[in-house]
């Protein structure tokens, strides 16, 4: 069997990585060819990550680089063409819901290809969001359709996707945590960077709703404010951090660093007081710990999160940054349970699917 998997940003790495490592055990006698678009293509965003989660070296590399969201999936199209000319797969895997996913998804689909589709079936039911544009064309496209949640399979079913193409696997992102969590839970970021664990904020933002407009320094005064009551330590995404140089954002209190290699991240996190974010993947991993995070969104693609009881949705709104400590005082001390299926296995049942 030959398989094709397409990844290119942060995120995905995550995902797609115990998938290559289950594949390559089940089949071993086959063709696994990694194609990296380079979506995300600086040192802390790629290749650290390639690096720290075992993922053999890609086979081939897109360089899409930047651009708008045009100009990012037709390159995508354009270069992945002959590669899959090239290698012929049997099957191209594509995880989430970045413009590279689409992009191969449609590509491969055009090519008679088929596709499966890793943490198929979420929906945010916002439509401006591109990232919503992208999983409902891609799971349309996908033939084999990897869901972590029930939620996901009711959404699927109301698109008129049948149930023969959909399997509730668990959720991928999280077999590499718990894969690497004797080395995070080693790792002391927080004490690198001179913060208490358990006393502390951690916070993501890269989403263009927050940070392409008005609200970023709003929110990063909110920050500032909220730095007085307890440390904030912020690893800036290069595209937020361009933006709050662009508004000569101050920042007093804030702990700024550059982004971390995900062993180091996942050390801030777990040894968090609590994650303030507008990331989707940050919603799993706090659930998966037990940590409070407070989502700085309108709305999430992943609801388990908030059933689970980790996940607090805060509105597209840096005044209700102003809650966090008031909320935080009064969260149940137990850590709930994992949602069923967040196990760490969920890559060896998606090996079970695909060999069989």
């Amino acid at each position: 069997m030959r398989i094709v998997y397409v990844i290119g940003t942060r995120p995905n790495f995550v995902k797609m990585a115990p998938v290559i490592g289950a594949l390559r055990a089940r089949l071993p006698e086959g063709r696994h060819a990694i194609v990296h678009t380079g979506q995300h293509y600086d040192r802390p965003m790629s290749e650290v990550f390639l690096e720290q989660l075992g993922v053999p070296a890609p086979d081939h590399m897109l360089e899409v680089g930047s651009g708008s969201h045009a100009q990012q999936t037709a390159r995508v199209v354009e270069r992945l063409e002959p590669v899959l000319e090239e290698e012929r797969p049997d099957l191209v895997m594509v995880p989430g819901d970045v413009n590279s996913t689409v992009a191969a998804a449609l590509t491969a689909a055009k090519m008679q290809i088929p596709v499966a589709h890793i943490e198929s079936g979420l929906r945010s039911f916002d439509r401006t969001m591109p990232e919503e544009l992208n999983r409902i064309v891609t799971d349309q496209l996908s033939d084999q359709l990897f869901i972590h949640s029930p939620e996901a399979d009711d959404n699927l079913h109301a698109e008129g996707i049948s149930a023969e193409r959909i399997h509730l696997v668990g959720n991928t992102m999280i077999d590499t945590l718990v894969a690497l969590q004797d080395r995070f839970r080693a790792a002391g970021s927080a004490g690198r960077l001179g913060v208490e664990p358990g006393r502390y904020v951690l916070v993501t933002l890269h989403r263009p709703a927050l940070v392409d407009g008005p609200l970023l320094a709003a929110t990063i005064e909110r920050l500032a404010t909220l730095a007085r009551e307890m440390p904030v330590v912020f690893p800036v995404h290069p595209r937020t951090r361009s933006m709050m140089e662009a508004i000569d954002s101050e920042h007093p209190g804030l702990l700024l660093c550059d982004p971390l290699g995900y062993i180091d991240f996942l050390s801030l996190v777990a040894d968090a007081g609590a994650v303030l974010t507008d990331s989707g993947g940050i919603q799993e991993e706090t659930t998966y710990l037990g940590i409070p995070c407070f989502t700085l969104r309108d709305n999430t693609e992943r609801p388990i999160t908030i059933t689970a009881g980790t996940n607090t949705l805060l509105g597209l709104d840096p005044a209700a940054i102003a809650q966090l400590p008031v909320a935080l005082a009064q969260r149940p001390s137990n850590r709930p349970e994992p949602p069923p299926l967040w196990d760490g296995h969920a890559s060896k049942r998606i090996a079970d699917v695909v060999a069989s």
